[in-house]
This record gives structure tokens, C-alpha cells and sequence, in this order.
């Protein structure tokens, strides 16, 4: 699918600063494939696409979850995690997609996995880092991503679920096992 047509949907299905957000992922994947000699034009099409469900109406998201036998206890978590599974499985259905690396990166880049591929990661942190992105610590998070896709990783998890431990909010369970991944992958020595 060309750039361009994917573009166009993605642009109607988001608010204009969600869009400008996902042109920055597109460039920080494009730099991170780039960097560790990854498929450029797989970075740009699931940068592209990984926030297309972001802004699906409730009612149709909780639908999918439910008919197409996604992890249930999404349900019990915010909606913003909802976005990642419904999002992959718009991609395979609206934008024909059917690599599986790309379907799942789109599926991990909100929570994670204790098994995520190196492409899982970059997309993941290209979402964590993008241009736009000003939070504490995002510096070090953009220097660690071109050093280490694992080190990078667990600094944005070890973030992630600091700042929603400091807001009383509940954390996912496959968040908590890509960190305890990550946490063993560093005790180990392994970057």
C-alpha cells in the first residue's frame, strides 16, 4: 500500500496533533531501522498505522476485544490500551496487512510483551521517543534506543510504570512481565 493512501486514512481517523504525533514515530522508526539495519518501508508502514484505532468509538473497539478473542482483561484497563489490539486487527482488515511482525508491533507498542522482537521494540520505542515527545528522561530514552534496543526498553517501562504508579493507575500485566524481562535480561549482563 502506498504511502500516501495510508496516509489519508490515518489522517481522517485522528485529532491534528495525534496525526502530527504519528509523522513523528513514523521518523523516529525510520531512523531506529535505519540505525540497526531493519526494513525501512515495515518501520514506516507500522509507524503509520499504530495509532489508527486510537480514536475508534468505544463501543465498536469493546466489540472486537470481545468477538475476535483478545485478551479479555483489556476490558478491565483503561481504553487507551485498547487501541494496540484493535488497531492491528484494523490493519489486516481495512489496509490488508498481513505480515505478522507488523501486526504485532501495532498489538505491543502501548504494553509490551515479555517476548517482543527486536522489531516489537523499535516500534515501540520509536512510539516512546518521537520528535515530539518532551518528558522527563526522553533524552536519555533516545540516546539509550541507539545504543541498546533492550536497555532502551527497560528504561521507557521502568518510566511507564513509575509515572502510573505516582497517578494510582493500574498496570497491566503484560507490562509488568516485559519489564521483569528486561529487568533479568540486565541482571544477566546481557547490554
Amino acid at each position: 500500500m502506498e504511502r500516501n493512501e495510508v496516509l489519508k486514512k490515518v489522517e481522517e481517523a485522528m485529532p491534528t496533533a495525534r496525526f502530527k504525533h504519528t509523522l513523528g514515530v513514523e521518523k523516529a522508526a525510520i531512523e531506529l531501522a535505519e540505525h540497526y539495519h531493519m526494513d525501512i518501508e515495515k518501520a514506516r508502514i507500522t509507524a503509520l498505522l499504530h495509532d489508527y484505532a486510537k480514536y475508534y468509538e468505544d463501543d465498536k473497539a469493546r466489540k472486537i476485544i470481545e468477538d475476535e478473542g483478545f485478551d479479555p482483561r483489556l476490558l478491565q484497563f483503561h481504553r487507551s490500551l485498547w487501541h494496540a489490539p484493535v488497531g492491528a486487527y484494523l490493519a489486516e482488515k481495512e489496509f490488508g496487512i498481513t505480515d505478522p511482525e507488523i501486526l504485532e508491533a501495532i498489538r505491543l507498542h502501548t504494553t509490551g510483551s515479555g517476548a517482543m522482537s527486536d522489531f516489537d521494540k523499535l516500534i515501540y520505542l520509536a512510539d516512546y521517543t518521537e520528535p515530539g515527545r518532551t518528558f522527563p528522561g526522553v533524552y536519555k530514552a533516545r540516546r539509550l534506543a541507539l545504543k541498546s534496543l533492550d536497555a532502551a526498553m527497560l528504561f521507557a517501562l521502568s518510566n511507564t510504570i513509575t509515572y502510573l504508579i505516582k497517578k494510582q493507575q493500574s498496570v497491566f500485566p503484560d507490562t509488568l512481565d516485559a519489564y521483569n524481562y528486561f529487568v533479568n535480561l540486565n541482571l544477566e549482563g546481557d547490554y
